[in-house]
This record gives C-alpha cells, structure tokens and sequence, in this order.
C-alpha cells in the first residue's frame, strides 16, 4: 500500500509563478504575441455537446457523438500542423497513457480538437492513425476522436472552457497554451491538467475523478478519496481531513472486532 501511495505522490513538472504583497508592482512581462493568450479554468461548467463538428471520419456530427456512454473524456485543444507545443501536449499524453492500467479509448474517451478551422479531416484522420499505431492497444480506435470545425464552433467551445488563443502572423503559426480538460460524460468540466508532460498517478485520478465511480477499482476510488486536486502544483496530494476520517473508521472497527466477542461471551455466561 505505501509503494502504492508513493506511486501517487509522483509530481508534475509545471512552471507556474507567482509573486505577491502589497509593497511591489508586478510587471507583465508576457511577449506581445501572447497577450491574451491562455486558460481560464471554467471547473463546474458544461460544454454545449449539441455543437457540431467533423471527425476524422469525415462525418459531421454534434461532439456528443464522442461522449456518448458513461465514461470521462479528457479533452485537448490543438491543431495538427502544429510544430512545437501541440506535438509535445499530445506526444506527453501518450507517454502517460502508456503507463497506466487504463486503455485510453476503451476504459476513458479521448478528444482533440483542432484550433486552425482550416485544417481537414483528412489531416486528422493521418494524425490520429499515427498516433494509434504508437499507442498499439487494441480497442483504442473506437474512444479516441480527432475532429475539425467551423470557425464559429471552435470559437463557441474553446470560449466555453476558457481557452484563448490568436494566430502570429509573425510566425505564421498559432499562440497558445496546452492543457488536458477531463470532463464527465454529460460534458461537464473536472479538472484541468496543464503542460506537455504528465504524471501518469495524477493523469489516472484526474480519469477516475471525472468517471463518477465508472472508472477504476475499489482502491482507486478509495486513493482518490484520500487525495485532493492542488492546482499550484498541478498534482493530487494527501487530503488530511478525509485520511483522519479514514482512520477514525478503521479504529472503530477495529475495536469492534475486539470487543463483539468479548460481548457475545458474558451474554452466554449464566446468570
């Protein structure tokens, strides 16, 4: 259990800075290309599942297509000709997704959506293919959903989980940030998962969290209670209040176990 418990405590590389105080101005020092870049996170909220967009099937469809059953779907904003960040997020997924005992695609659903509306199905359909043939499990094709969409629909769902983003003429590429949502079945947003690399523990807690008892064994679900969500960290860590009413429990019971017989044993006793 304590090899277990460790394996959870596996954090997260983020770089996330702060500074605070009533003394100091803090000075923005964001490059021009990435003002208003970003993501607000939008915990609680549901996404519109009615909105449509083509899969890499070529089939348009409302995005409930892909959240259709009960299992948690983590959720990724990207675009395909991306030549840095984007590769890396999904490059960082599947390095996690390889280490869990979980199959992505089969036990939890998996959604990238393209930013660029120009982009084509067809360009999805090769990047998913490539990545399919790197993740090499069996059952993943019918979970996993590379799709495109109108400029306006894009534009309506990355507004709803508040991911901005513009494009650097400069660059002649997208800035942005990169974050894996996990979100219900009924689309309603969990947890977001910052970065390009991800602890595989916390990747699988962020699943089992959204999968409302759906997903996970019975220690699973039991870590999970142990752990809450520290967003500064972007980890799960040790929650003291619920680990002290897990030991409040065991103490009960097991005081239990020692004092029913000892019960049972005077009531047998003649009077």
């Amino acid at each position: 259990m304590l090899l277990f418990v460790a394996k959870i405590l596996i954090s997260v590389n983020m770089s996330w800075a702060y500074q605070q105080g009533t003394n100091y101005k803090t000075v923005d020092k964001k490059p021009q290309q990435l003002k208003n870049v970003g993501i607000v996170e939008k915990l609680g909220d549901t996404i519109d599942l009615t909105t449509e967009f083509t899969y890499d099937s070529g089939d348009k469809a409302p995005l409930s297509k892909a959240f259709e059953g009960d299992l948690p779907v983590l959720f990724s904003m990207v675009y395909y000709t991306c030549p840095t960040l984007c590769n890396y997020h999904l490059n960082g997924l599947l390095t996690a997704f390889k280490q869990l005992d979980l199959v992505a695609g089969r036990d939890f659903k998996v959604v990238a959506l393209s930013m660029d509306h120009k982009e084509s199905a067809d360009v999805a359909y090769l990047k998913k293919s490539s990545y399919l043939d790197e993740y090499g499990k069996k059952d993943a094709e019918k979970g996993w959903y590379f799709l495109t969409g109108t400029e306006a629909n894009i534009k309506k769902l990355t507004d709803s989980i508040g991911f901005s983003f513009k494009w650097d003429e400069k660059r002649k590429e997208y800035a942005h940030a990169a974050a894996a949502i996990a979100m219900t079945s009924k689309g309603k947003i969990s947890r977001y998962l910052h970065g390009v690399q991800f602890s595989p523990s916390t990747l699988k807690l962020s699943v089992v969290e959204a999968g409302k008892g759906k997903v996970g064994s019975v220690i699973d679900q039991i870590v999970l209670y142990c752990f809450q969500f520290d967003p500064s960290l972007n980890k799960y860590t040790l929650y003291a209040y619920n680990i002290m009413r897990i030991g409040g429990l065991v103490t009960i019971l097991l005081l239990a176990l020692f004092l029913i017989p000892v019960w049972v044993r005077e009531l047998r006793k003649p009077n």
